[in-house]
């Protein structure tokens, strides 16, 4: 694991003479727990560097060629021998254009100190957009610079979880706050813009006024010259960082009265941790740099005067300003380096994500198929379940329907609409920041997609539940194995319907689980074994849910198993659909045909294989029929034979189905028996509290009668 930090070109990472930047980076790093990780890439000529790892770039001038483009070159040749995970930029986004063409599968962090408006990289909309196509993360040192960077920007970039605000930091140092002195301090470039011209002008009126106050300038300006003079007007020049704090804690009041929007600001920043009474202009990021202060009305000679008059006179206002400043300081090294280091440690993901979520209170985006096309026809349905199981569970669900947001997307430019759904489900995750994505059976979901969201979003999991069967001699086999394999890459989990232990095609490290087929409490409401009923057996063939009508195909080999088994049991009542030219029932008419039953076959295509079952079994034991079950199945694993009936063939089916028919009893017994424990141990609540346990590595206690841990 290597981390690169780049800083602009001539940014002198040293003391002597050391920016904003390089005081950021310095003081950040020596906190980090990466720091013995990384490397800061600059071009300082002073020979004294900061302590930490550094590595200079040495630039010769060349006639007709750009030094900066030249720095990012001799850089990119040294990431190439030597590979860094990340990749940090600061404050030149003009940078990320280079190394991308050549260094194109990195991982970019680009901060922000300065108006992104003003720096070429970043000016305009088509700029910014490539960066934050082709960044992990875009960091600002404040809410001012990020707004900037948002002009006239699309909604979804808006709310793009790439964009963080990370301000900028000092040291808290122990202030005697009896040892302040009558000092009034200015830190900054000796220009209009910094409102030194302001500032000279209104200090000068105190002065004179105020005979037991002096002032400290600090800071040089070589090519603005403004001249203030009095004998109580100390201008000390350029001082090392160490130098000014050292001022600040003996100084009464700092102004910072830039006329320009300051980004953020370093020296109001300082000022307010070293317990100064701090007077800003309303510029920018300034109001952000401090929690307690005065903030100037109006940027004039007279209002700055007035407001330092104010504190003068008022000695019991100013040592509060003092106090609040002081003890309402948060922003200091640590609290920032853990910031920064979290959003180096979800990219890296060397340890459990940093998300602090209660597993009771997530946000889930279901992606399945929610029929909405259909009328309600298909409304009882496993993702139906699986999300009641979610809400009641306290988690917060957005239904994203893929197959009807594509069947209204198709067009002549998107001919499956494909491009649609992904498009959308994009736009979803900016807005709706989910936890957790739960696919069912989305196919046209992208796995670049997908991988993209997990970028953007680090602590983001994505899990999928599959109904289909699995069995090389059960139906679309290679489809299935295929379509539950597609997106293997971006799953933290899958959950199926047949036990894995069945299947020997998944890779390694690919975590999945059985879930059984959920009940519902709303869904499954019958209670067959109470009441007297007409038909014995009850059996439907669906010709495929989405077409819901009989269709011209080979014969299913259900069919023929259905017909032999009427042929045996001739004396049995069988209440049989999408056979024979009978339709398939759907909804409500499924209900009320299956209520008039006693025992259901649950009949899957294919051979049998371990734990599989179509979605039938829910709706046959858990509205209280008998259910007939395959013994290949296993489902003895959970059920004994006084809550299912288990068969070995063809003849030992028609041999217990006659059997319970004549017993009433025995029937209701079985029945009863059969809905008690799948309601209780296979409902939805509970299989939606698995998939989010073992998606988010939860260990509960709960156990599961279908999960040995």
């Amino acid at each position: 694991m290597k981390i690169s930090i780049l800083l602009p070109f001539k940014e002198n990472f040293s003391p002597t003479y050391a920016g904003a930047v390089s005081l950021f980076i310095n003081d950040t790093l020596k906190l980090s727990k990466f720091r013995k990780n990384i490397t800061v890439y600059g071009f300082t000529h002073y020979k004294k560097k900061f302590k930490n790892k550094y590595f200079n770039i040495d630039i010769k001038k060349k006639f007709l060629q750009s030094q900066n483009r030249d720095y990012v070159n001799n850089f990119i040749e040294i990431e190439k021998k030597d590979e860094s995970n990340i990749i940090e930029l600061h404050n030149r986004p003009i940078y990320l254009k280079y190394l991308v063409n050549e260094l194109n599968n990195k991982n970019y962090i680009l901060y922000f100190h300065n108006d992104p408006l003003s720096m070429s990289g970043s000016k305009t909309i088509s700029e910014r957009i490539f960066l934050l196509n082709n960044c992990y993360r875009i960091i600002f040192n404040s809410n001012w610079s990020k707004k900037r960077f948002l002009q006239k920007m699309k909604s979804d970039a808006i709310n793009s979880e790439k964009l963080l605000v990370i301000n900028q930091s000092a040291t808290k140092h122990k202030i005697n706050f009896n040892k302040k002195k009558k000092i009034i301090t200015f830190v900054g470039k000796l220009n209009r813009s910094k409102g030194y011209d302001l500032f000279g002008k209104a200090v000068l009126k105190i002065l004179k006024n105020y005979n037991d106050w002096s002032a400290y300038v600090i800071g040089d300006e070589p090519r603005d010259k403004l001249e203030f003079n009095h004998k109580r007007l100390n201008k000390l020049g350029f001082k090392e960082h160490g130098e000014v704090i050292n001022i600040y804690k003996k100084t009464s009041i700092a102004v910072v009265c830039s006329r320009w929007d300051e980004p953020f600001g370093r020296t109001s920043l300082e000022a307010a941790a070293n317990g100064c009474a701090v007077i800003i202009s309303n510029k920018g990021g300034l109001p952000e740099t401090i929690t307690n202060g005065r903030i100037l009305k109006n940027l004039t000679v007279n209002e700055i005067y007035k407001n330092i008059k104010e504190l003068i006179v008022n000695k019991k206002v100013r040592i509060n300003y003092q106090k609040l400043s002081y003890n309402n300081f948060y922003l200091s090294h640590q609290y920032v380096s853990k910031q920064i280091d979290e959003v180096r440690n979800n990219l890296l993901k060397i340890s459990s994500p940093s998300l602090h979520f209660k597993p009771s209170n997530l946000r889930i985006l279901h992606i399945t198929n929610f029929n909405e096309r259909h009328n309600g026809r298909l409304f009882f349905n496993t993702g139906r379940r699986l999300n009641n199981g979610f809400i009641r569970l306290g988690h917060s669900v957005l239904e994203f329907s893929d197959r009807d947001i594509v069947s209204r997307g198709k067009s002549i430019r998107d001919f499956y609409g494909a491009n649609t759904l992904n498009d959308k489900l994009i736009k979803t995750c900016y807005h709706f920041k989910p936890d957790v994505i739960v696919l069912g059976h989305a196919d046209m979901i992208s796995q670049d997609v997908l991988q993209s969201l997990k970028k953007d979003y680090s602590n983001l999991k994505i899990t999928q539940w599959f109904l289909d069967p699995l069995n090389k001699n059960g139906p679309d086999y290679h489809k299935n194995k295929k379509r539950i394999l597609d997106k293997s890459d971006v799953l933290d989990s899958s959950f199926l319907t047949t036990s894995p232990d069945a299947i020997n095609f998944f890779p390694n490290q690919y975590k999945s689980y059985f879930i059984p087929n959920p009940c519902d409490q709303s869904m499954e409401t019958l209670d067959n074994f109470k009441k007297d009923c007409s038909n014995d057996v009850f059996f439907a063939l669906s010709h495929g849910v989405h077409r819901g009508t009989l269709k011209g195909r080979s014969t299913d080999d259900r069919e023929k198993f259905i017909k032999n088994l009427m042929e045996k049991c001739t004396n049995i009542k069988f209440d049989i659909f999408g056979i024979n030219n009978v339709q398939p029932i759907w909804a409500d008419q499924y209900f009320k045909n299956i209520s008039n039953s006693k025992m259901g076959l649950n009949l899957s295509r294919g051979s049998p294989i371990k734990y599989y079952s179509s979605d039938r079994i829910t709706q046959i034991v858990g509205n209280g029929l008998v259910t007939l079950i395959d013994e290949k199945t296993g489902y003895n694993d959970f059920f004994d034979k006084s809550e299912m009936v288990f068969y070995k063939n063809i003849s030992d089916l028609s041999e217990k189905i006659e059997k319970i028919s004549s017993d009433e009893n025995l029937r209701k017994s079985i029945g009863k028996k059969g809905k008690s424990k799948y309601m209780k141990y296979f409902n939805s609540t509970l299989v939606a509290d698995f998939i989010i346990n073992k998606t988010f590595n939860i260990n509960k206690k709960n156990k599961y009668l279908w999960h040995k841990p």
